[in-house]
C-alpha cells in the first residue's frame, strides 16, 4: 500500500489542489484511495459537525468511502493555527488518536491513502507533539508542494532539508501556480528547484480557477 503525506513550503502553498491531483491520478491508474486531513481549522458547520472545505474536497476525489470523522479527526471552527485553536476549544491533539484514525482507514484496505498536513512541515499540534511525529509513526512517504511565489526557493529547500533531518523519505515535488499570474522568471525558479531539491519534480499545477470540477491527473506522474 502506498502512503502520502502532502506538506506544503507554506500556508497557501497549493497543498489541497496537489493532494486531489494525486488522488485522480491514483484513480485513474487503478488504484483504491481514501484521505486522510489529520487536523482542520477555519472549519464550518455542516449537519450538527465541522467540516473543513479542502477535507471535502479529498473525499470526493478518494473512491473508498468512510465516515467523516475518520477523514478528520480534529476540526476547528477559528481560522488561526490548529494547536492554538485546539487550545480555545479546550482539546489536546493526540497522538494516540491519529494513529487509531490512521489504523481504522487502514483497515478499509485501500491501494493508497493521500494525507494531506496543515500549514508546512514543522507544524505544532500542542505543547507536546509535532505533525512530523505523526508522519514518522505511520512511515509515510513525504510529498512536498512548493507554491510558486516569491520567497519559495528558500522555503523549498529549507523544507526538505527539515523532511530529510526528520528521518522521512520525500517521493517528490509538486510545482502549484497559486495565483492567475505567474511568478516573474518561473521557468528559471522551476529550473533551479529542479537542480537543488533531493527529490524529482512529478508534477506543475497551473492556476485553475475551477479546479475542484477537473480531473487533474495529467499533471502528475506517479
Amino acid at each position: 500500500m502506498k502512503q502520502y503525506f502532502i506538506t506544503g513550503t507554506d500556508t497557501d502553498s497549493g497543498k489541497t489542489v496537489a493532494a486531489k491531483a494525486v488522488l485522480d491520478r491514483l484513480k485513474n491508474v487503478g488504484y483504491k484511495t481514501l484521505a486522510m486531513k489529520p487536523v482542520a481549522s477555519g472549519c464550518h458547520q455542516h449537519q450538527h459537525q465541522l467540516q473543513n472545505v479542502d477535507a471535502e474536497t479529498l473525499r470526493e476525489a478518494m473512491t473508498l468511502d468512510c465516515d467523516y470523522s475518520l477523514t478528520n479527526p480534529y476540526a476547528f471552527e477559528p481560522a488561526i493555527a490548529p494547536h492554538i485553536a485546539a487550545a480555545e476549544a479546550g482539546v489536546k491533539i493526540s497522538a494516540e488518536v491519529l494513529k487509531r484514525t490512521h489504523q481504522q482507514l487502514l483497515t478499509m484496505d485501500p491501494d493508497a491513502l493521500v494525507i494531506e498536513g496543515a500549514g508546512g512541515w514543522k507544524l505544532p499540534l500542542s505543547e507536546t507533539l509535532m505533525m512530523p511525529e505523526f508522519v514518522a509513526a505511520i512511515d509515510a512517504e513525504v510529498i512536498l508542494v512548493v507554491g510558486l511565489k516569491l520567497g519559495c526557493l528558500n522555503h523549498a529547500l529549507l523544507s526538505a532539508q527539515a523532511i530529510l533531518a526528520d528521518g522521512l523519505s520525500i517521493a517528490g515535488w509538486i510545482a502549484v501556480n497559486t495565483q492567475p499570474q505567474p511568478m516573474p522568471y518561473v521557468e528559471q525558479n522551476l529550473e533551479t528547484l529542479r537542480r537543488c531539491l533531493p527529490a524529482p519534480c512529478i508534477g506543475e499545477l497551473p492556476y485553475l480557477a475551477d479546479w475542484q470540477q477537473q480531473d487533474l491527473s495529467r499533471y502528475i506522474k506517479i
